[in-house]
């Protein structure tokens, strides 16, 4: 996914410089003890490209292989600024416990994830839709054409190579291939971060069945209907965690600020990307011909790209998702996401029908001490007020499915809103 990516970012340069360190002879460039500006004539010359023939690029794939790569990106800030260097690798925590210089305060981290929906509406060269996305308000009369385009990303998902083969044709039978590549090489990489030979195969068992548990609430002991432990699946599942192929999703059981993740609890299960889970369960002709995406696989296609858009809307390493399950033991409630936002706690329900069958929604606002909630659907946007089951009132954010990555823009105009009533 990562190399796709710049593969096609390195497209607003004049140069490009691809290199991947899983290769003897490209790492030996880094491995030479030259001085840095020595360094930097060998990789040019070693190319075939001259220092200052315009914007370069320099892409450095696989960098876990290399500590003294890692050391040298110091450089780059310090000594050669004009030069943009994007660095990537598989499981960089592990050269971080060795003893290396890493250049702490020079480097930007971002965690890579699949496209956006805006990102998709650009990859498929809807342009003017994407910018109208970023209007302070989206025509009603783009509704339609705008959650017919939303099912179609819902259905492929997001991944770079994904998108870049259905741009070019718009065959969703030619993506086949492509996913099934993505998925093989996460089974072929297991041998780069598993931490034993054993934890090799527990890794390769759960990528064999994750993609059907998608969306749901894992148990670690005997996980996939196998004999393994509960000690062993969840250190392979944080395991392939850290590959970021998955996430797991834990509770908070409680409506206050700050956010606090029950990790004693079952945790639900989030995948990379929705397009890898509707083609290993075989329902991407399903997702094409229901009219409402929250109709598929019992309202988890929905739920699950959701997620993702919240994620891909933000580049930190360390955001996270959370959801919300209610402690009384006599009856269930369970909220969809949280997010925290300006100090309060916002609940998200993924939800199609009438606001009396939100019921978990009024349970969460009936113990929380703030007033706003959303709701994300295929309807129309719209702020209504709403009363709870005991009378409690708040408000609530009838939220498009491809208005996800405004969440927080569109809690900012209800916040200032609320404001100013109170100061009049």
């Amino acid at each position: 996914m990562v190399s796709a990516a710049v593969n096609l970012f390195s497209k607003d340069f004049d140069q490009y410089i691809y290199l991947n360190l899983e290769k003897e002879e490209q790492r030996g460039i880094f491995e030479k003890n030259f001085p840095f500006p020595d360094f930097l004539i060998t990789l040019f010359i070693y190319f075939q490209k001259k220092r200052y023939a315009g914007k370069t690029l320099i892409f450095i794939d696989e960098i876990q292989n290399s500590p003294r790569a890692v050391a040298l990106l110091r450089y780059f800030y310090e000594e050669a600024n004009d030069l943009f260097v994007i660095a990537a690798g598989s499981l960089l925590e592990r050269i971080l416990d060795k003893s290396i210089s890493f250049p702490v305060g020079r480097v930007e981290y971002m965690a890579l994830r699949p496209c956006s929906f805006r990102e998709f509406l650009f990859a498929t060269n809807n342009l003017q839709l994407a910018e109208m996305l970023e209007k302070p308000e989206v025509p009603g009369f783009l509704h339609t054409q705008l959650n017919a385009l939303f099912k179609k990303y819902a259905t492929i998902g997001g991944m770079p190579e994904v998108l870049n083969q259905f741009s070019q044709n718009a065959d969703m039978t030619a993506l086949e291939p492509v996913y099934d590549n993505l998925i093989q090489s996460y089974a072929d990489d297991v041998e780069k971060y598993a931490g034993s030979s054993a934890q090799v195969q527990y890794i390769r068992h759960i990528i064999s069945n994750v993609f059907r548990e998608a969306g749901t609430k894992v148990t670690f002991e005997k996980f996939g209907n196998s004999s393994y432990r509960s000690r062993e699946m969840k250190e392979a599942f944080l395991a392939l965690e850290k590959t970021m192929l998955i996430k797991l999703v834990y509770p908070c059981t409680s409506a206050e600020f700050p956010l606090k993740p029950s990790l004693v609890r079952k945790p639900r299960l989030h995948i990379l990307d929705t397009g890898l889970v509707n083609y290993s369960l075989k329902i991407i002709g399903q997702m094409m011909f229901n009219e409402n995406i929250s109709d598929s696989h019992r309202g988890i296609i929905a739920e699950h790209i959701v997620g993702q858009e919240l994620l891909s809307s933000n580049f930190l390493i360390g955001h996270d998702l959370n959801f919300w399950v209610r402690e009384k033991t006599d009856s269930s409630a369970e909220i969809d996401y949280l997010i925290p936002f300006n100090g309060k706690i916002i609940p998200i329900e993924v939800k199609s029908g009438s606001i009396g069958k939100l019921r978990s929604l009024h349970h969460f606002m009936e113990q929380s001490p703030q007033n706003i909630a959303v709701r994300v659907w295929q309807g129309t946007y719209s702020i209504e007020k709403v009363k709870a089951i005991t009378g409690t009132e708040f408000t609530l954010l009838n939220l498009p499915f491809y208005l996800v990555h405004r969440i927080e823009t569109e809690l900012d105009k209800i916040m200032d809103n609320q404001n100013k009533q109170l100061t009049k």
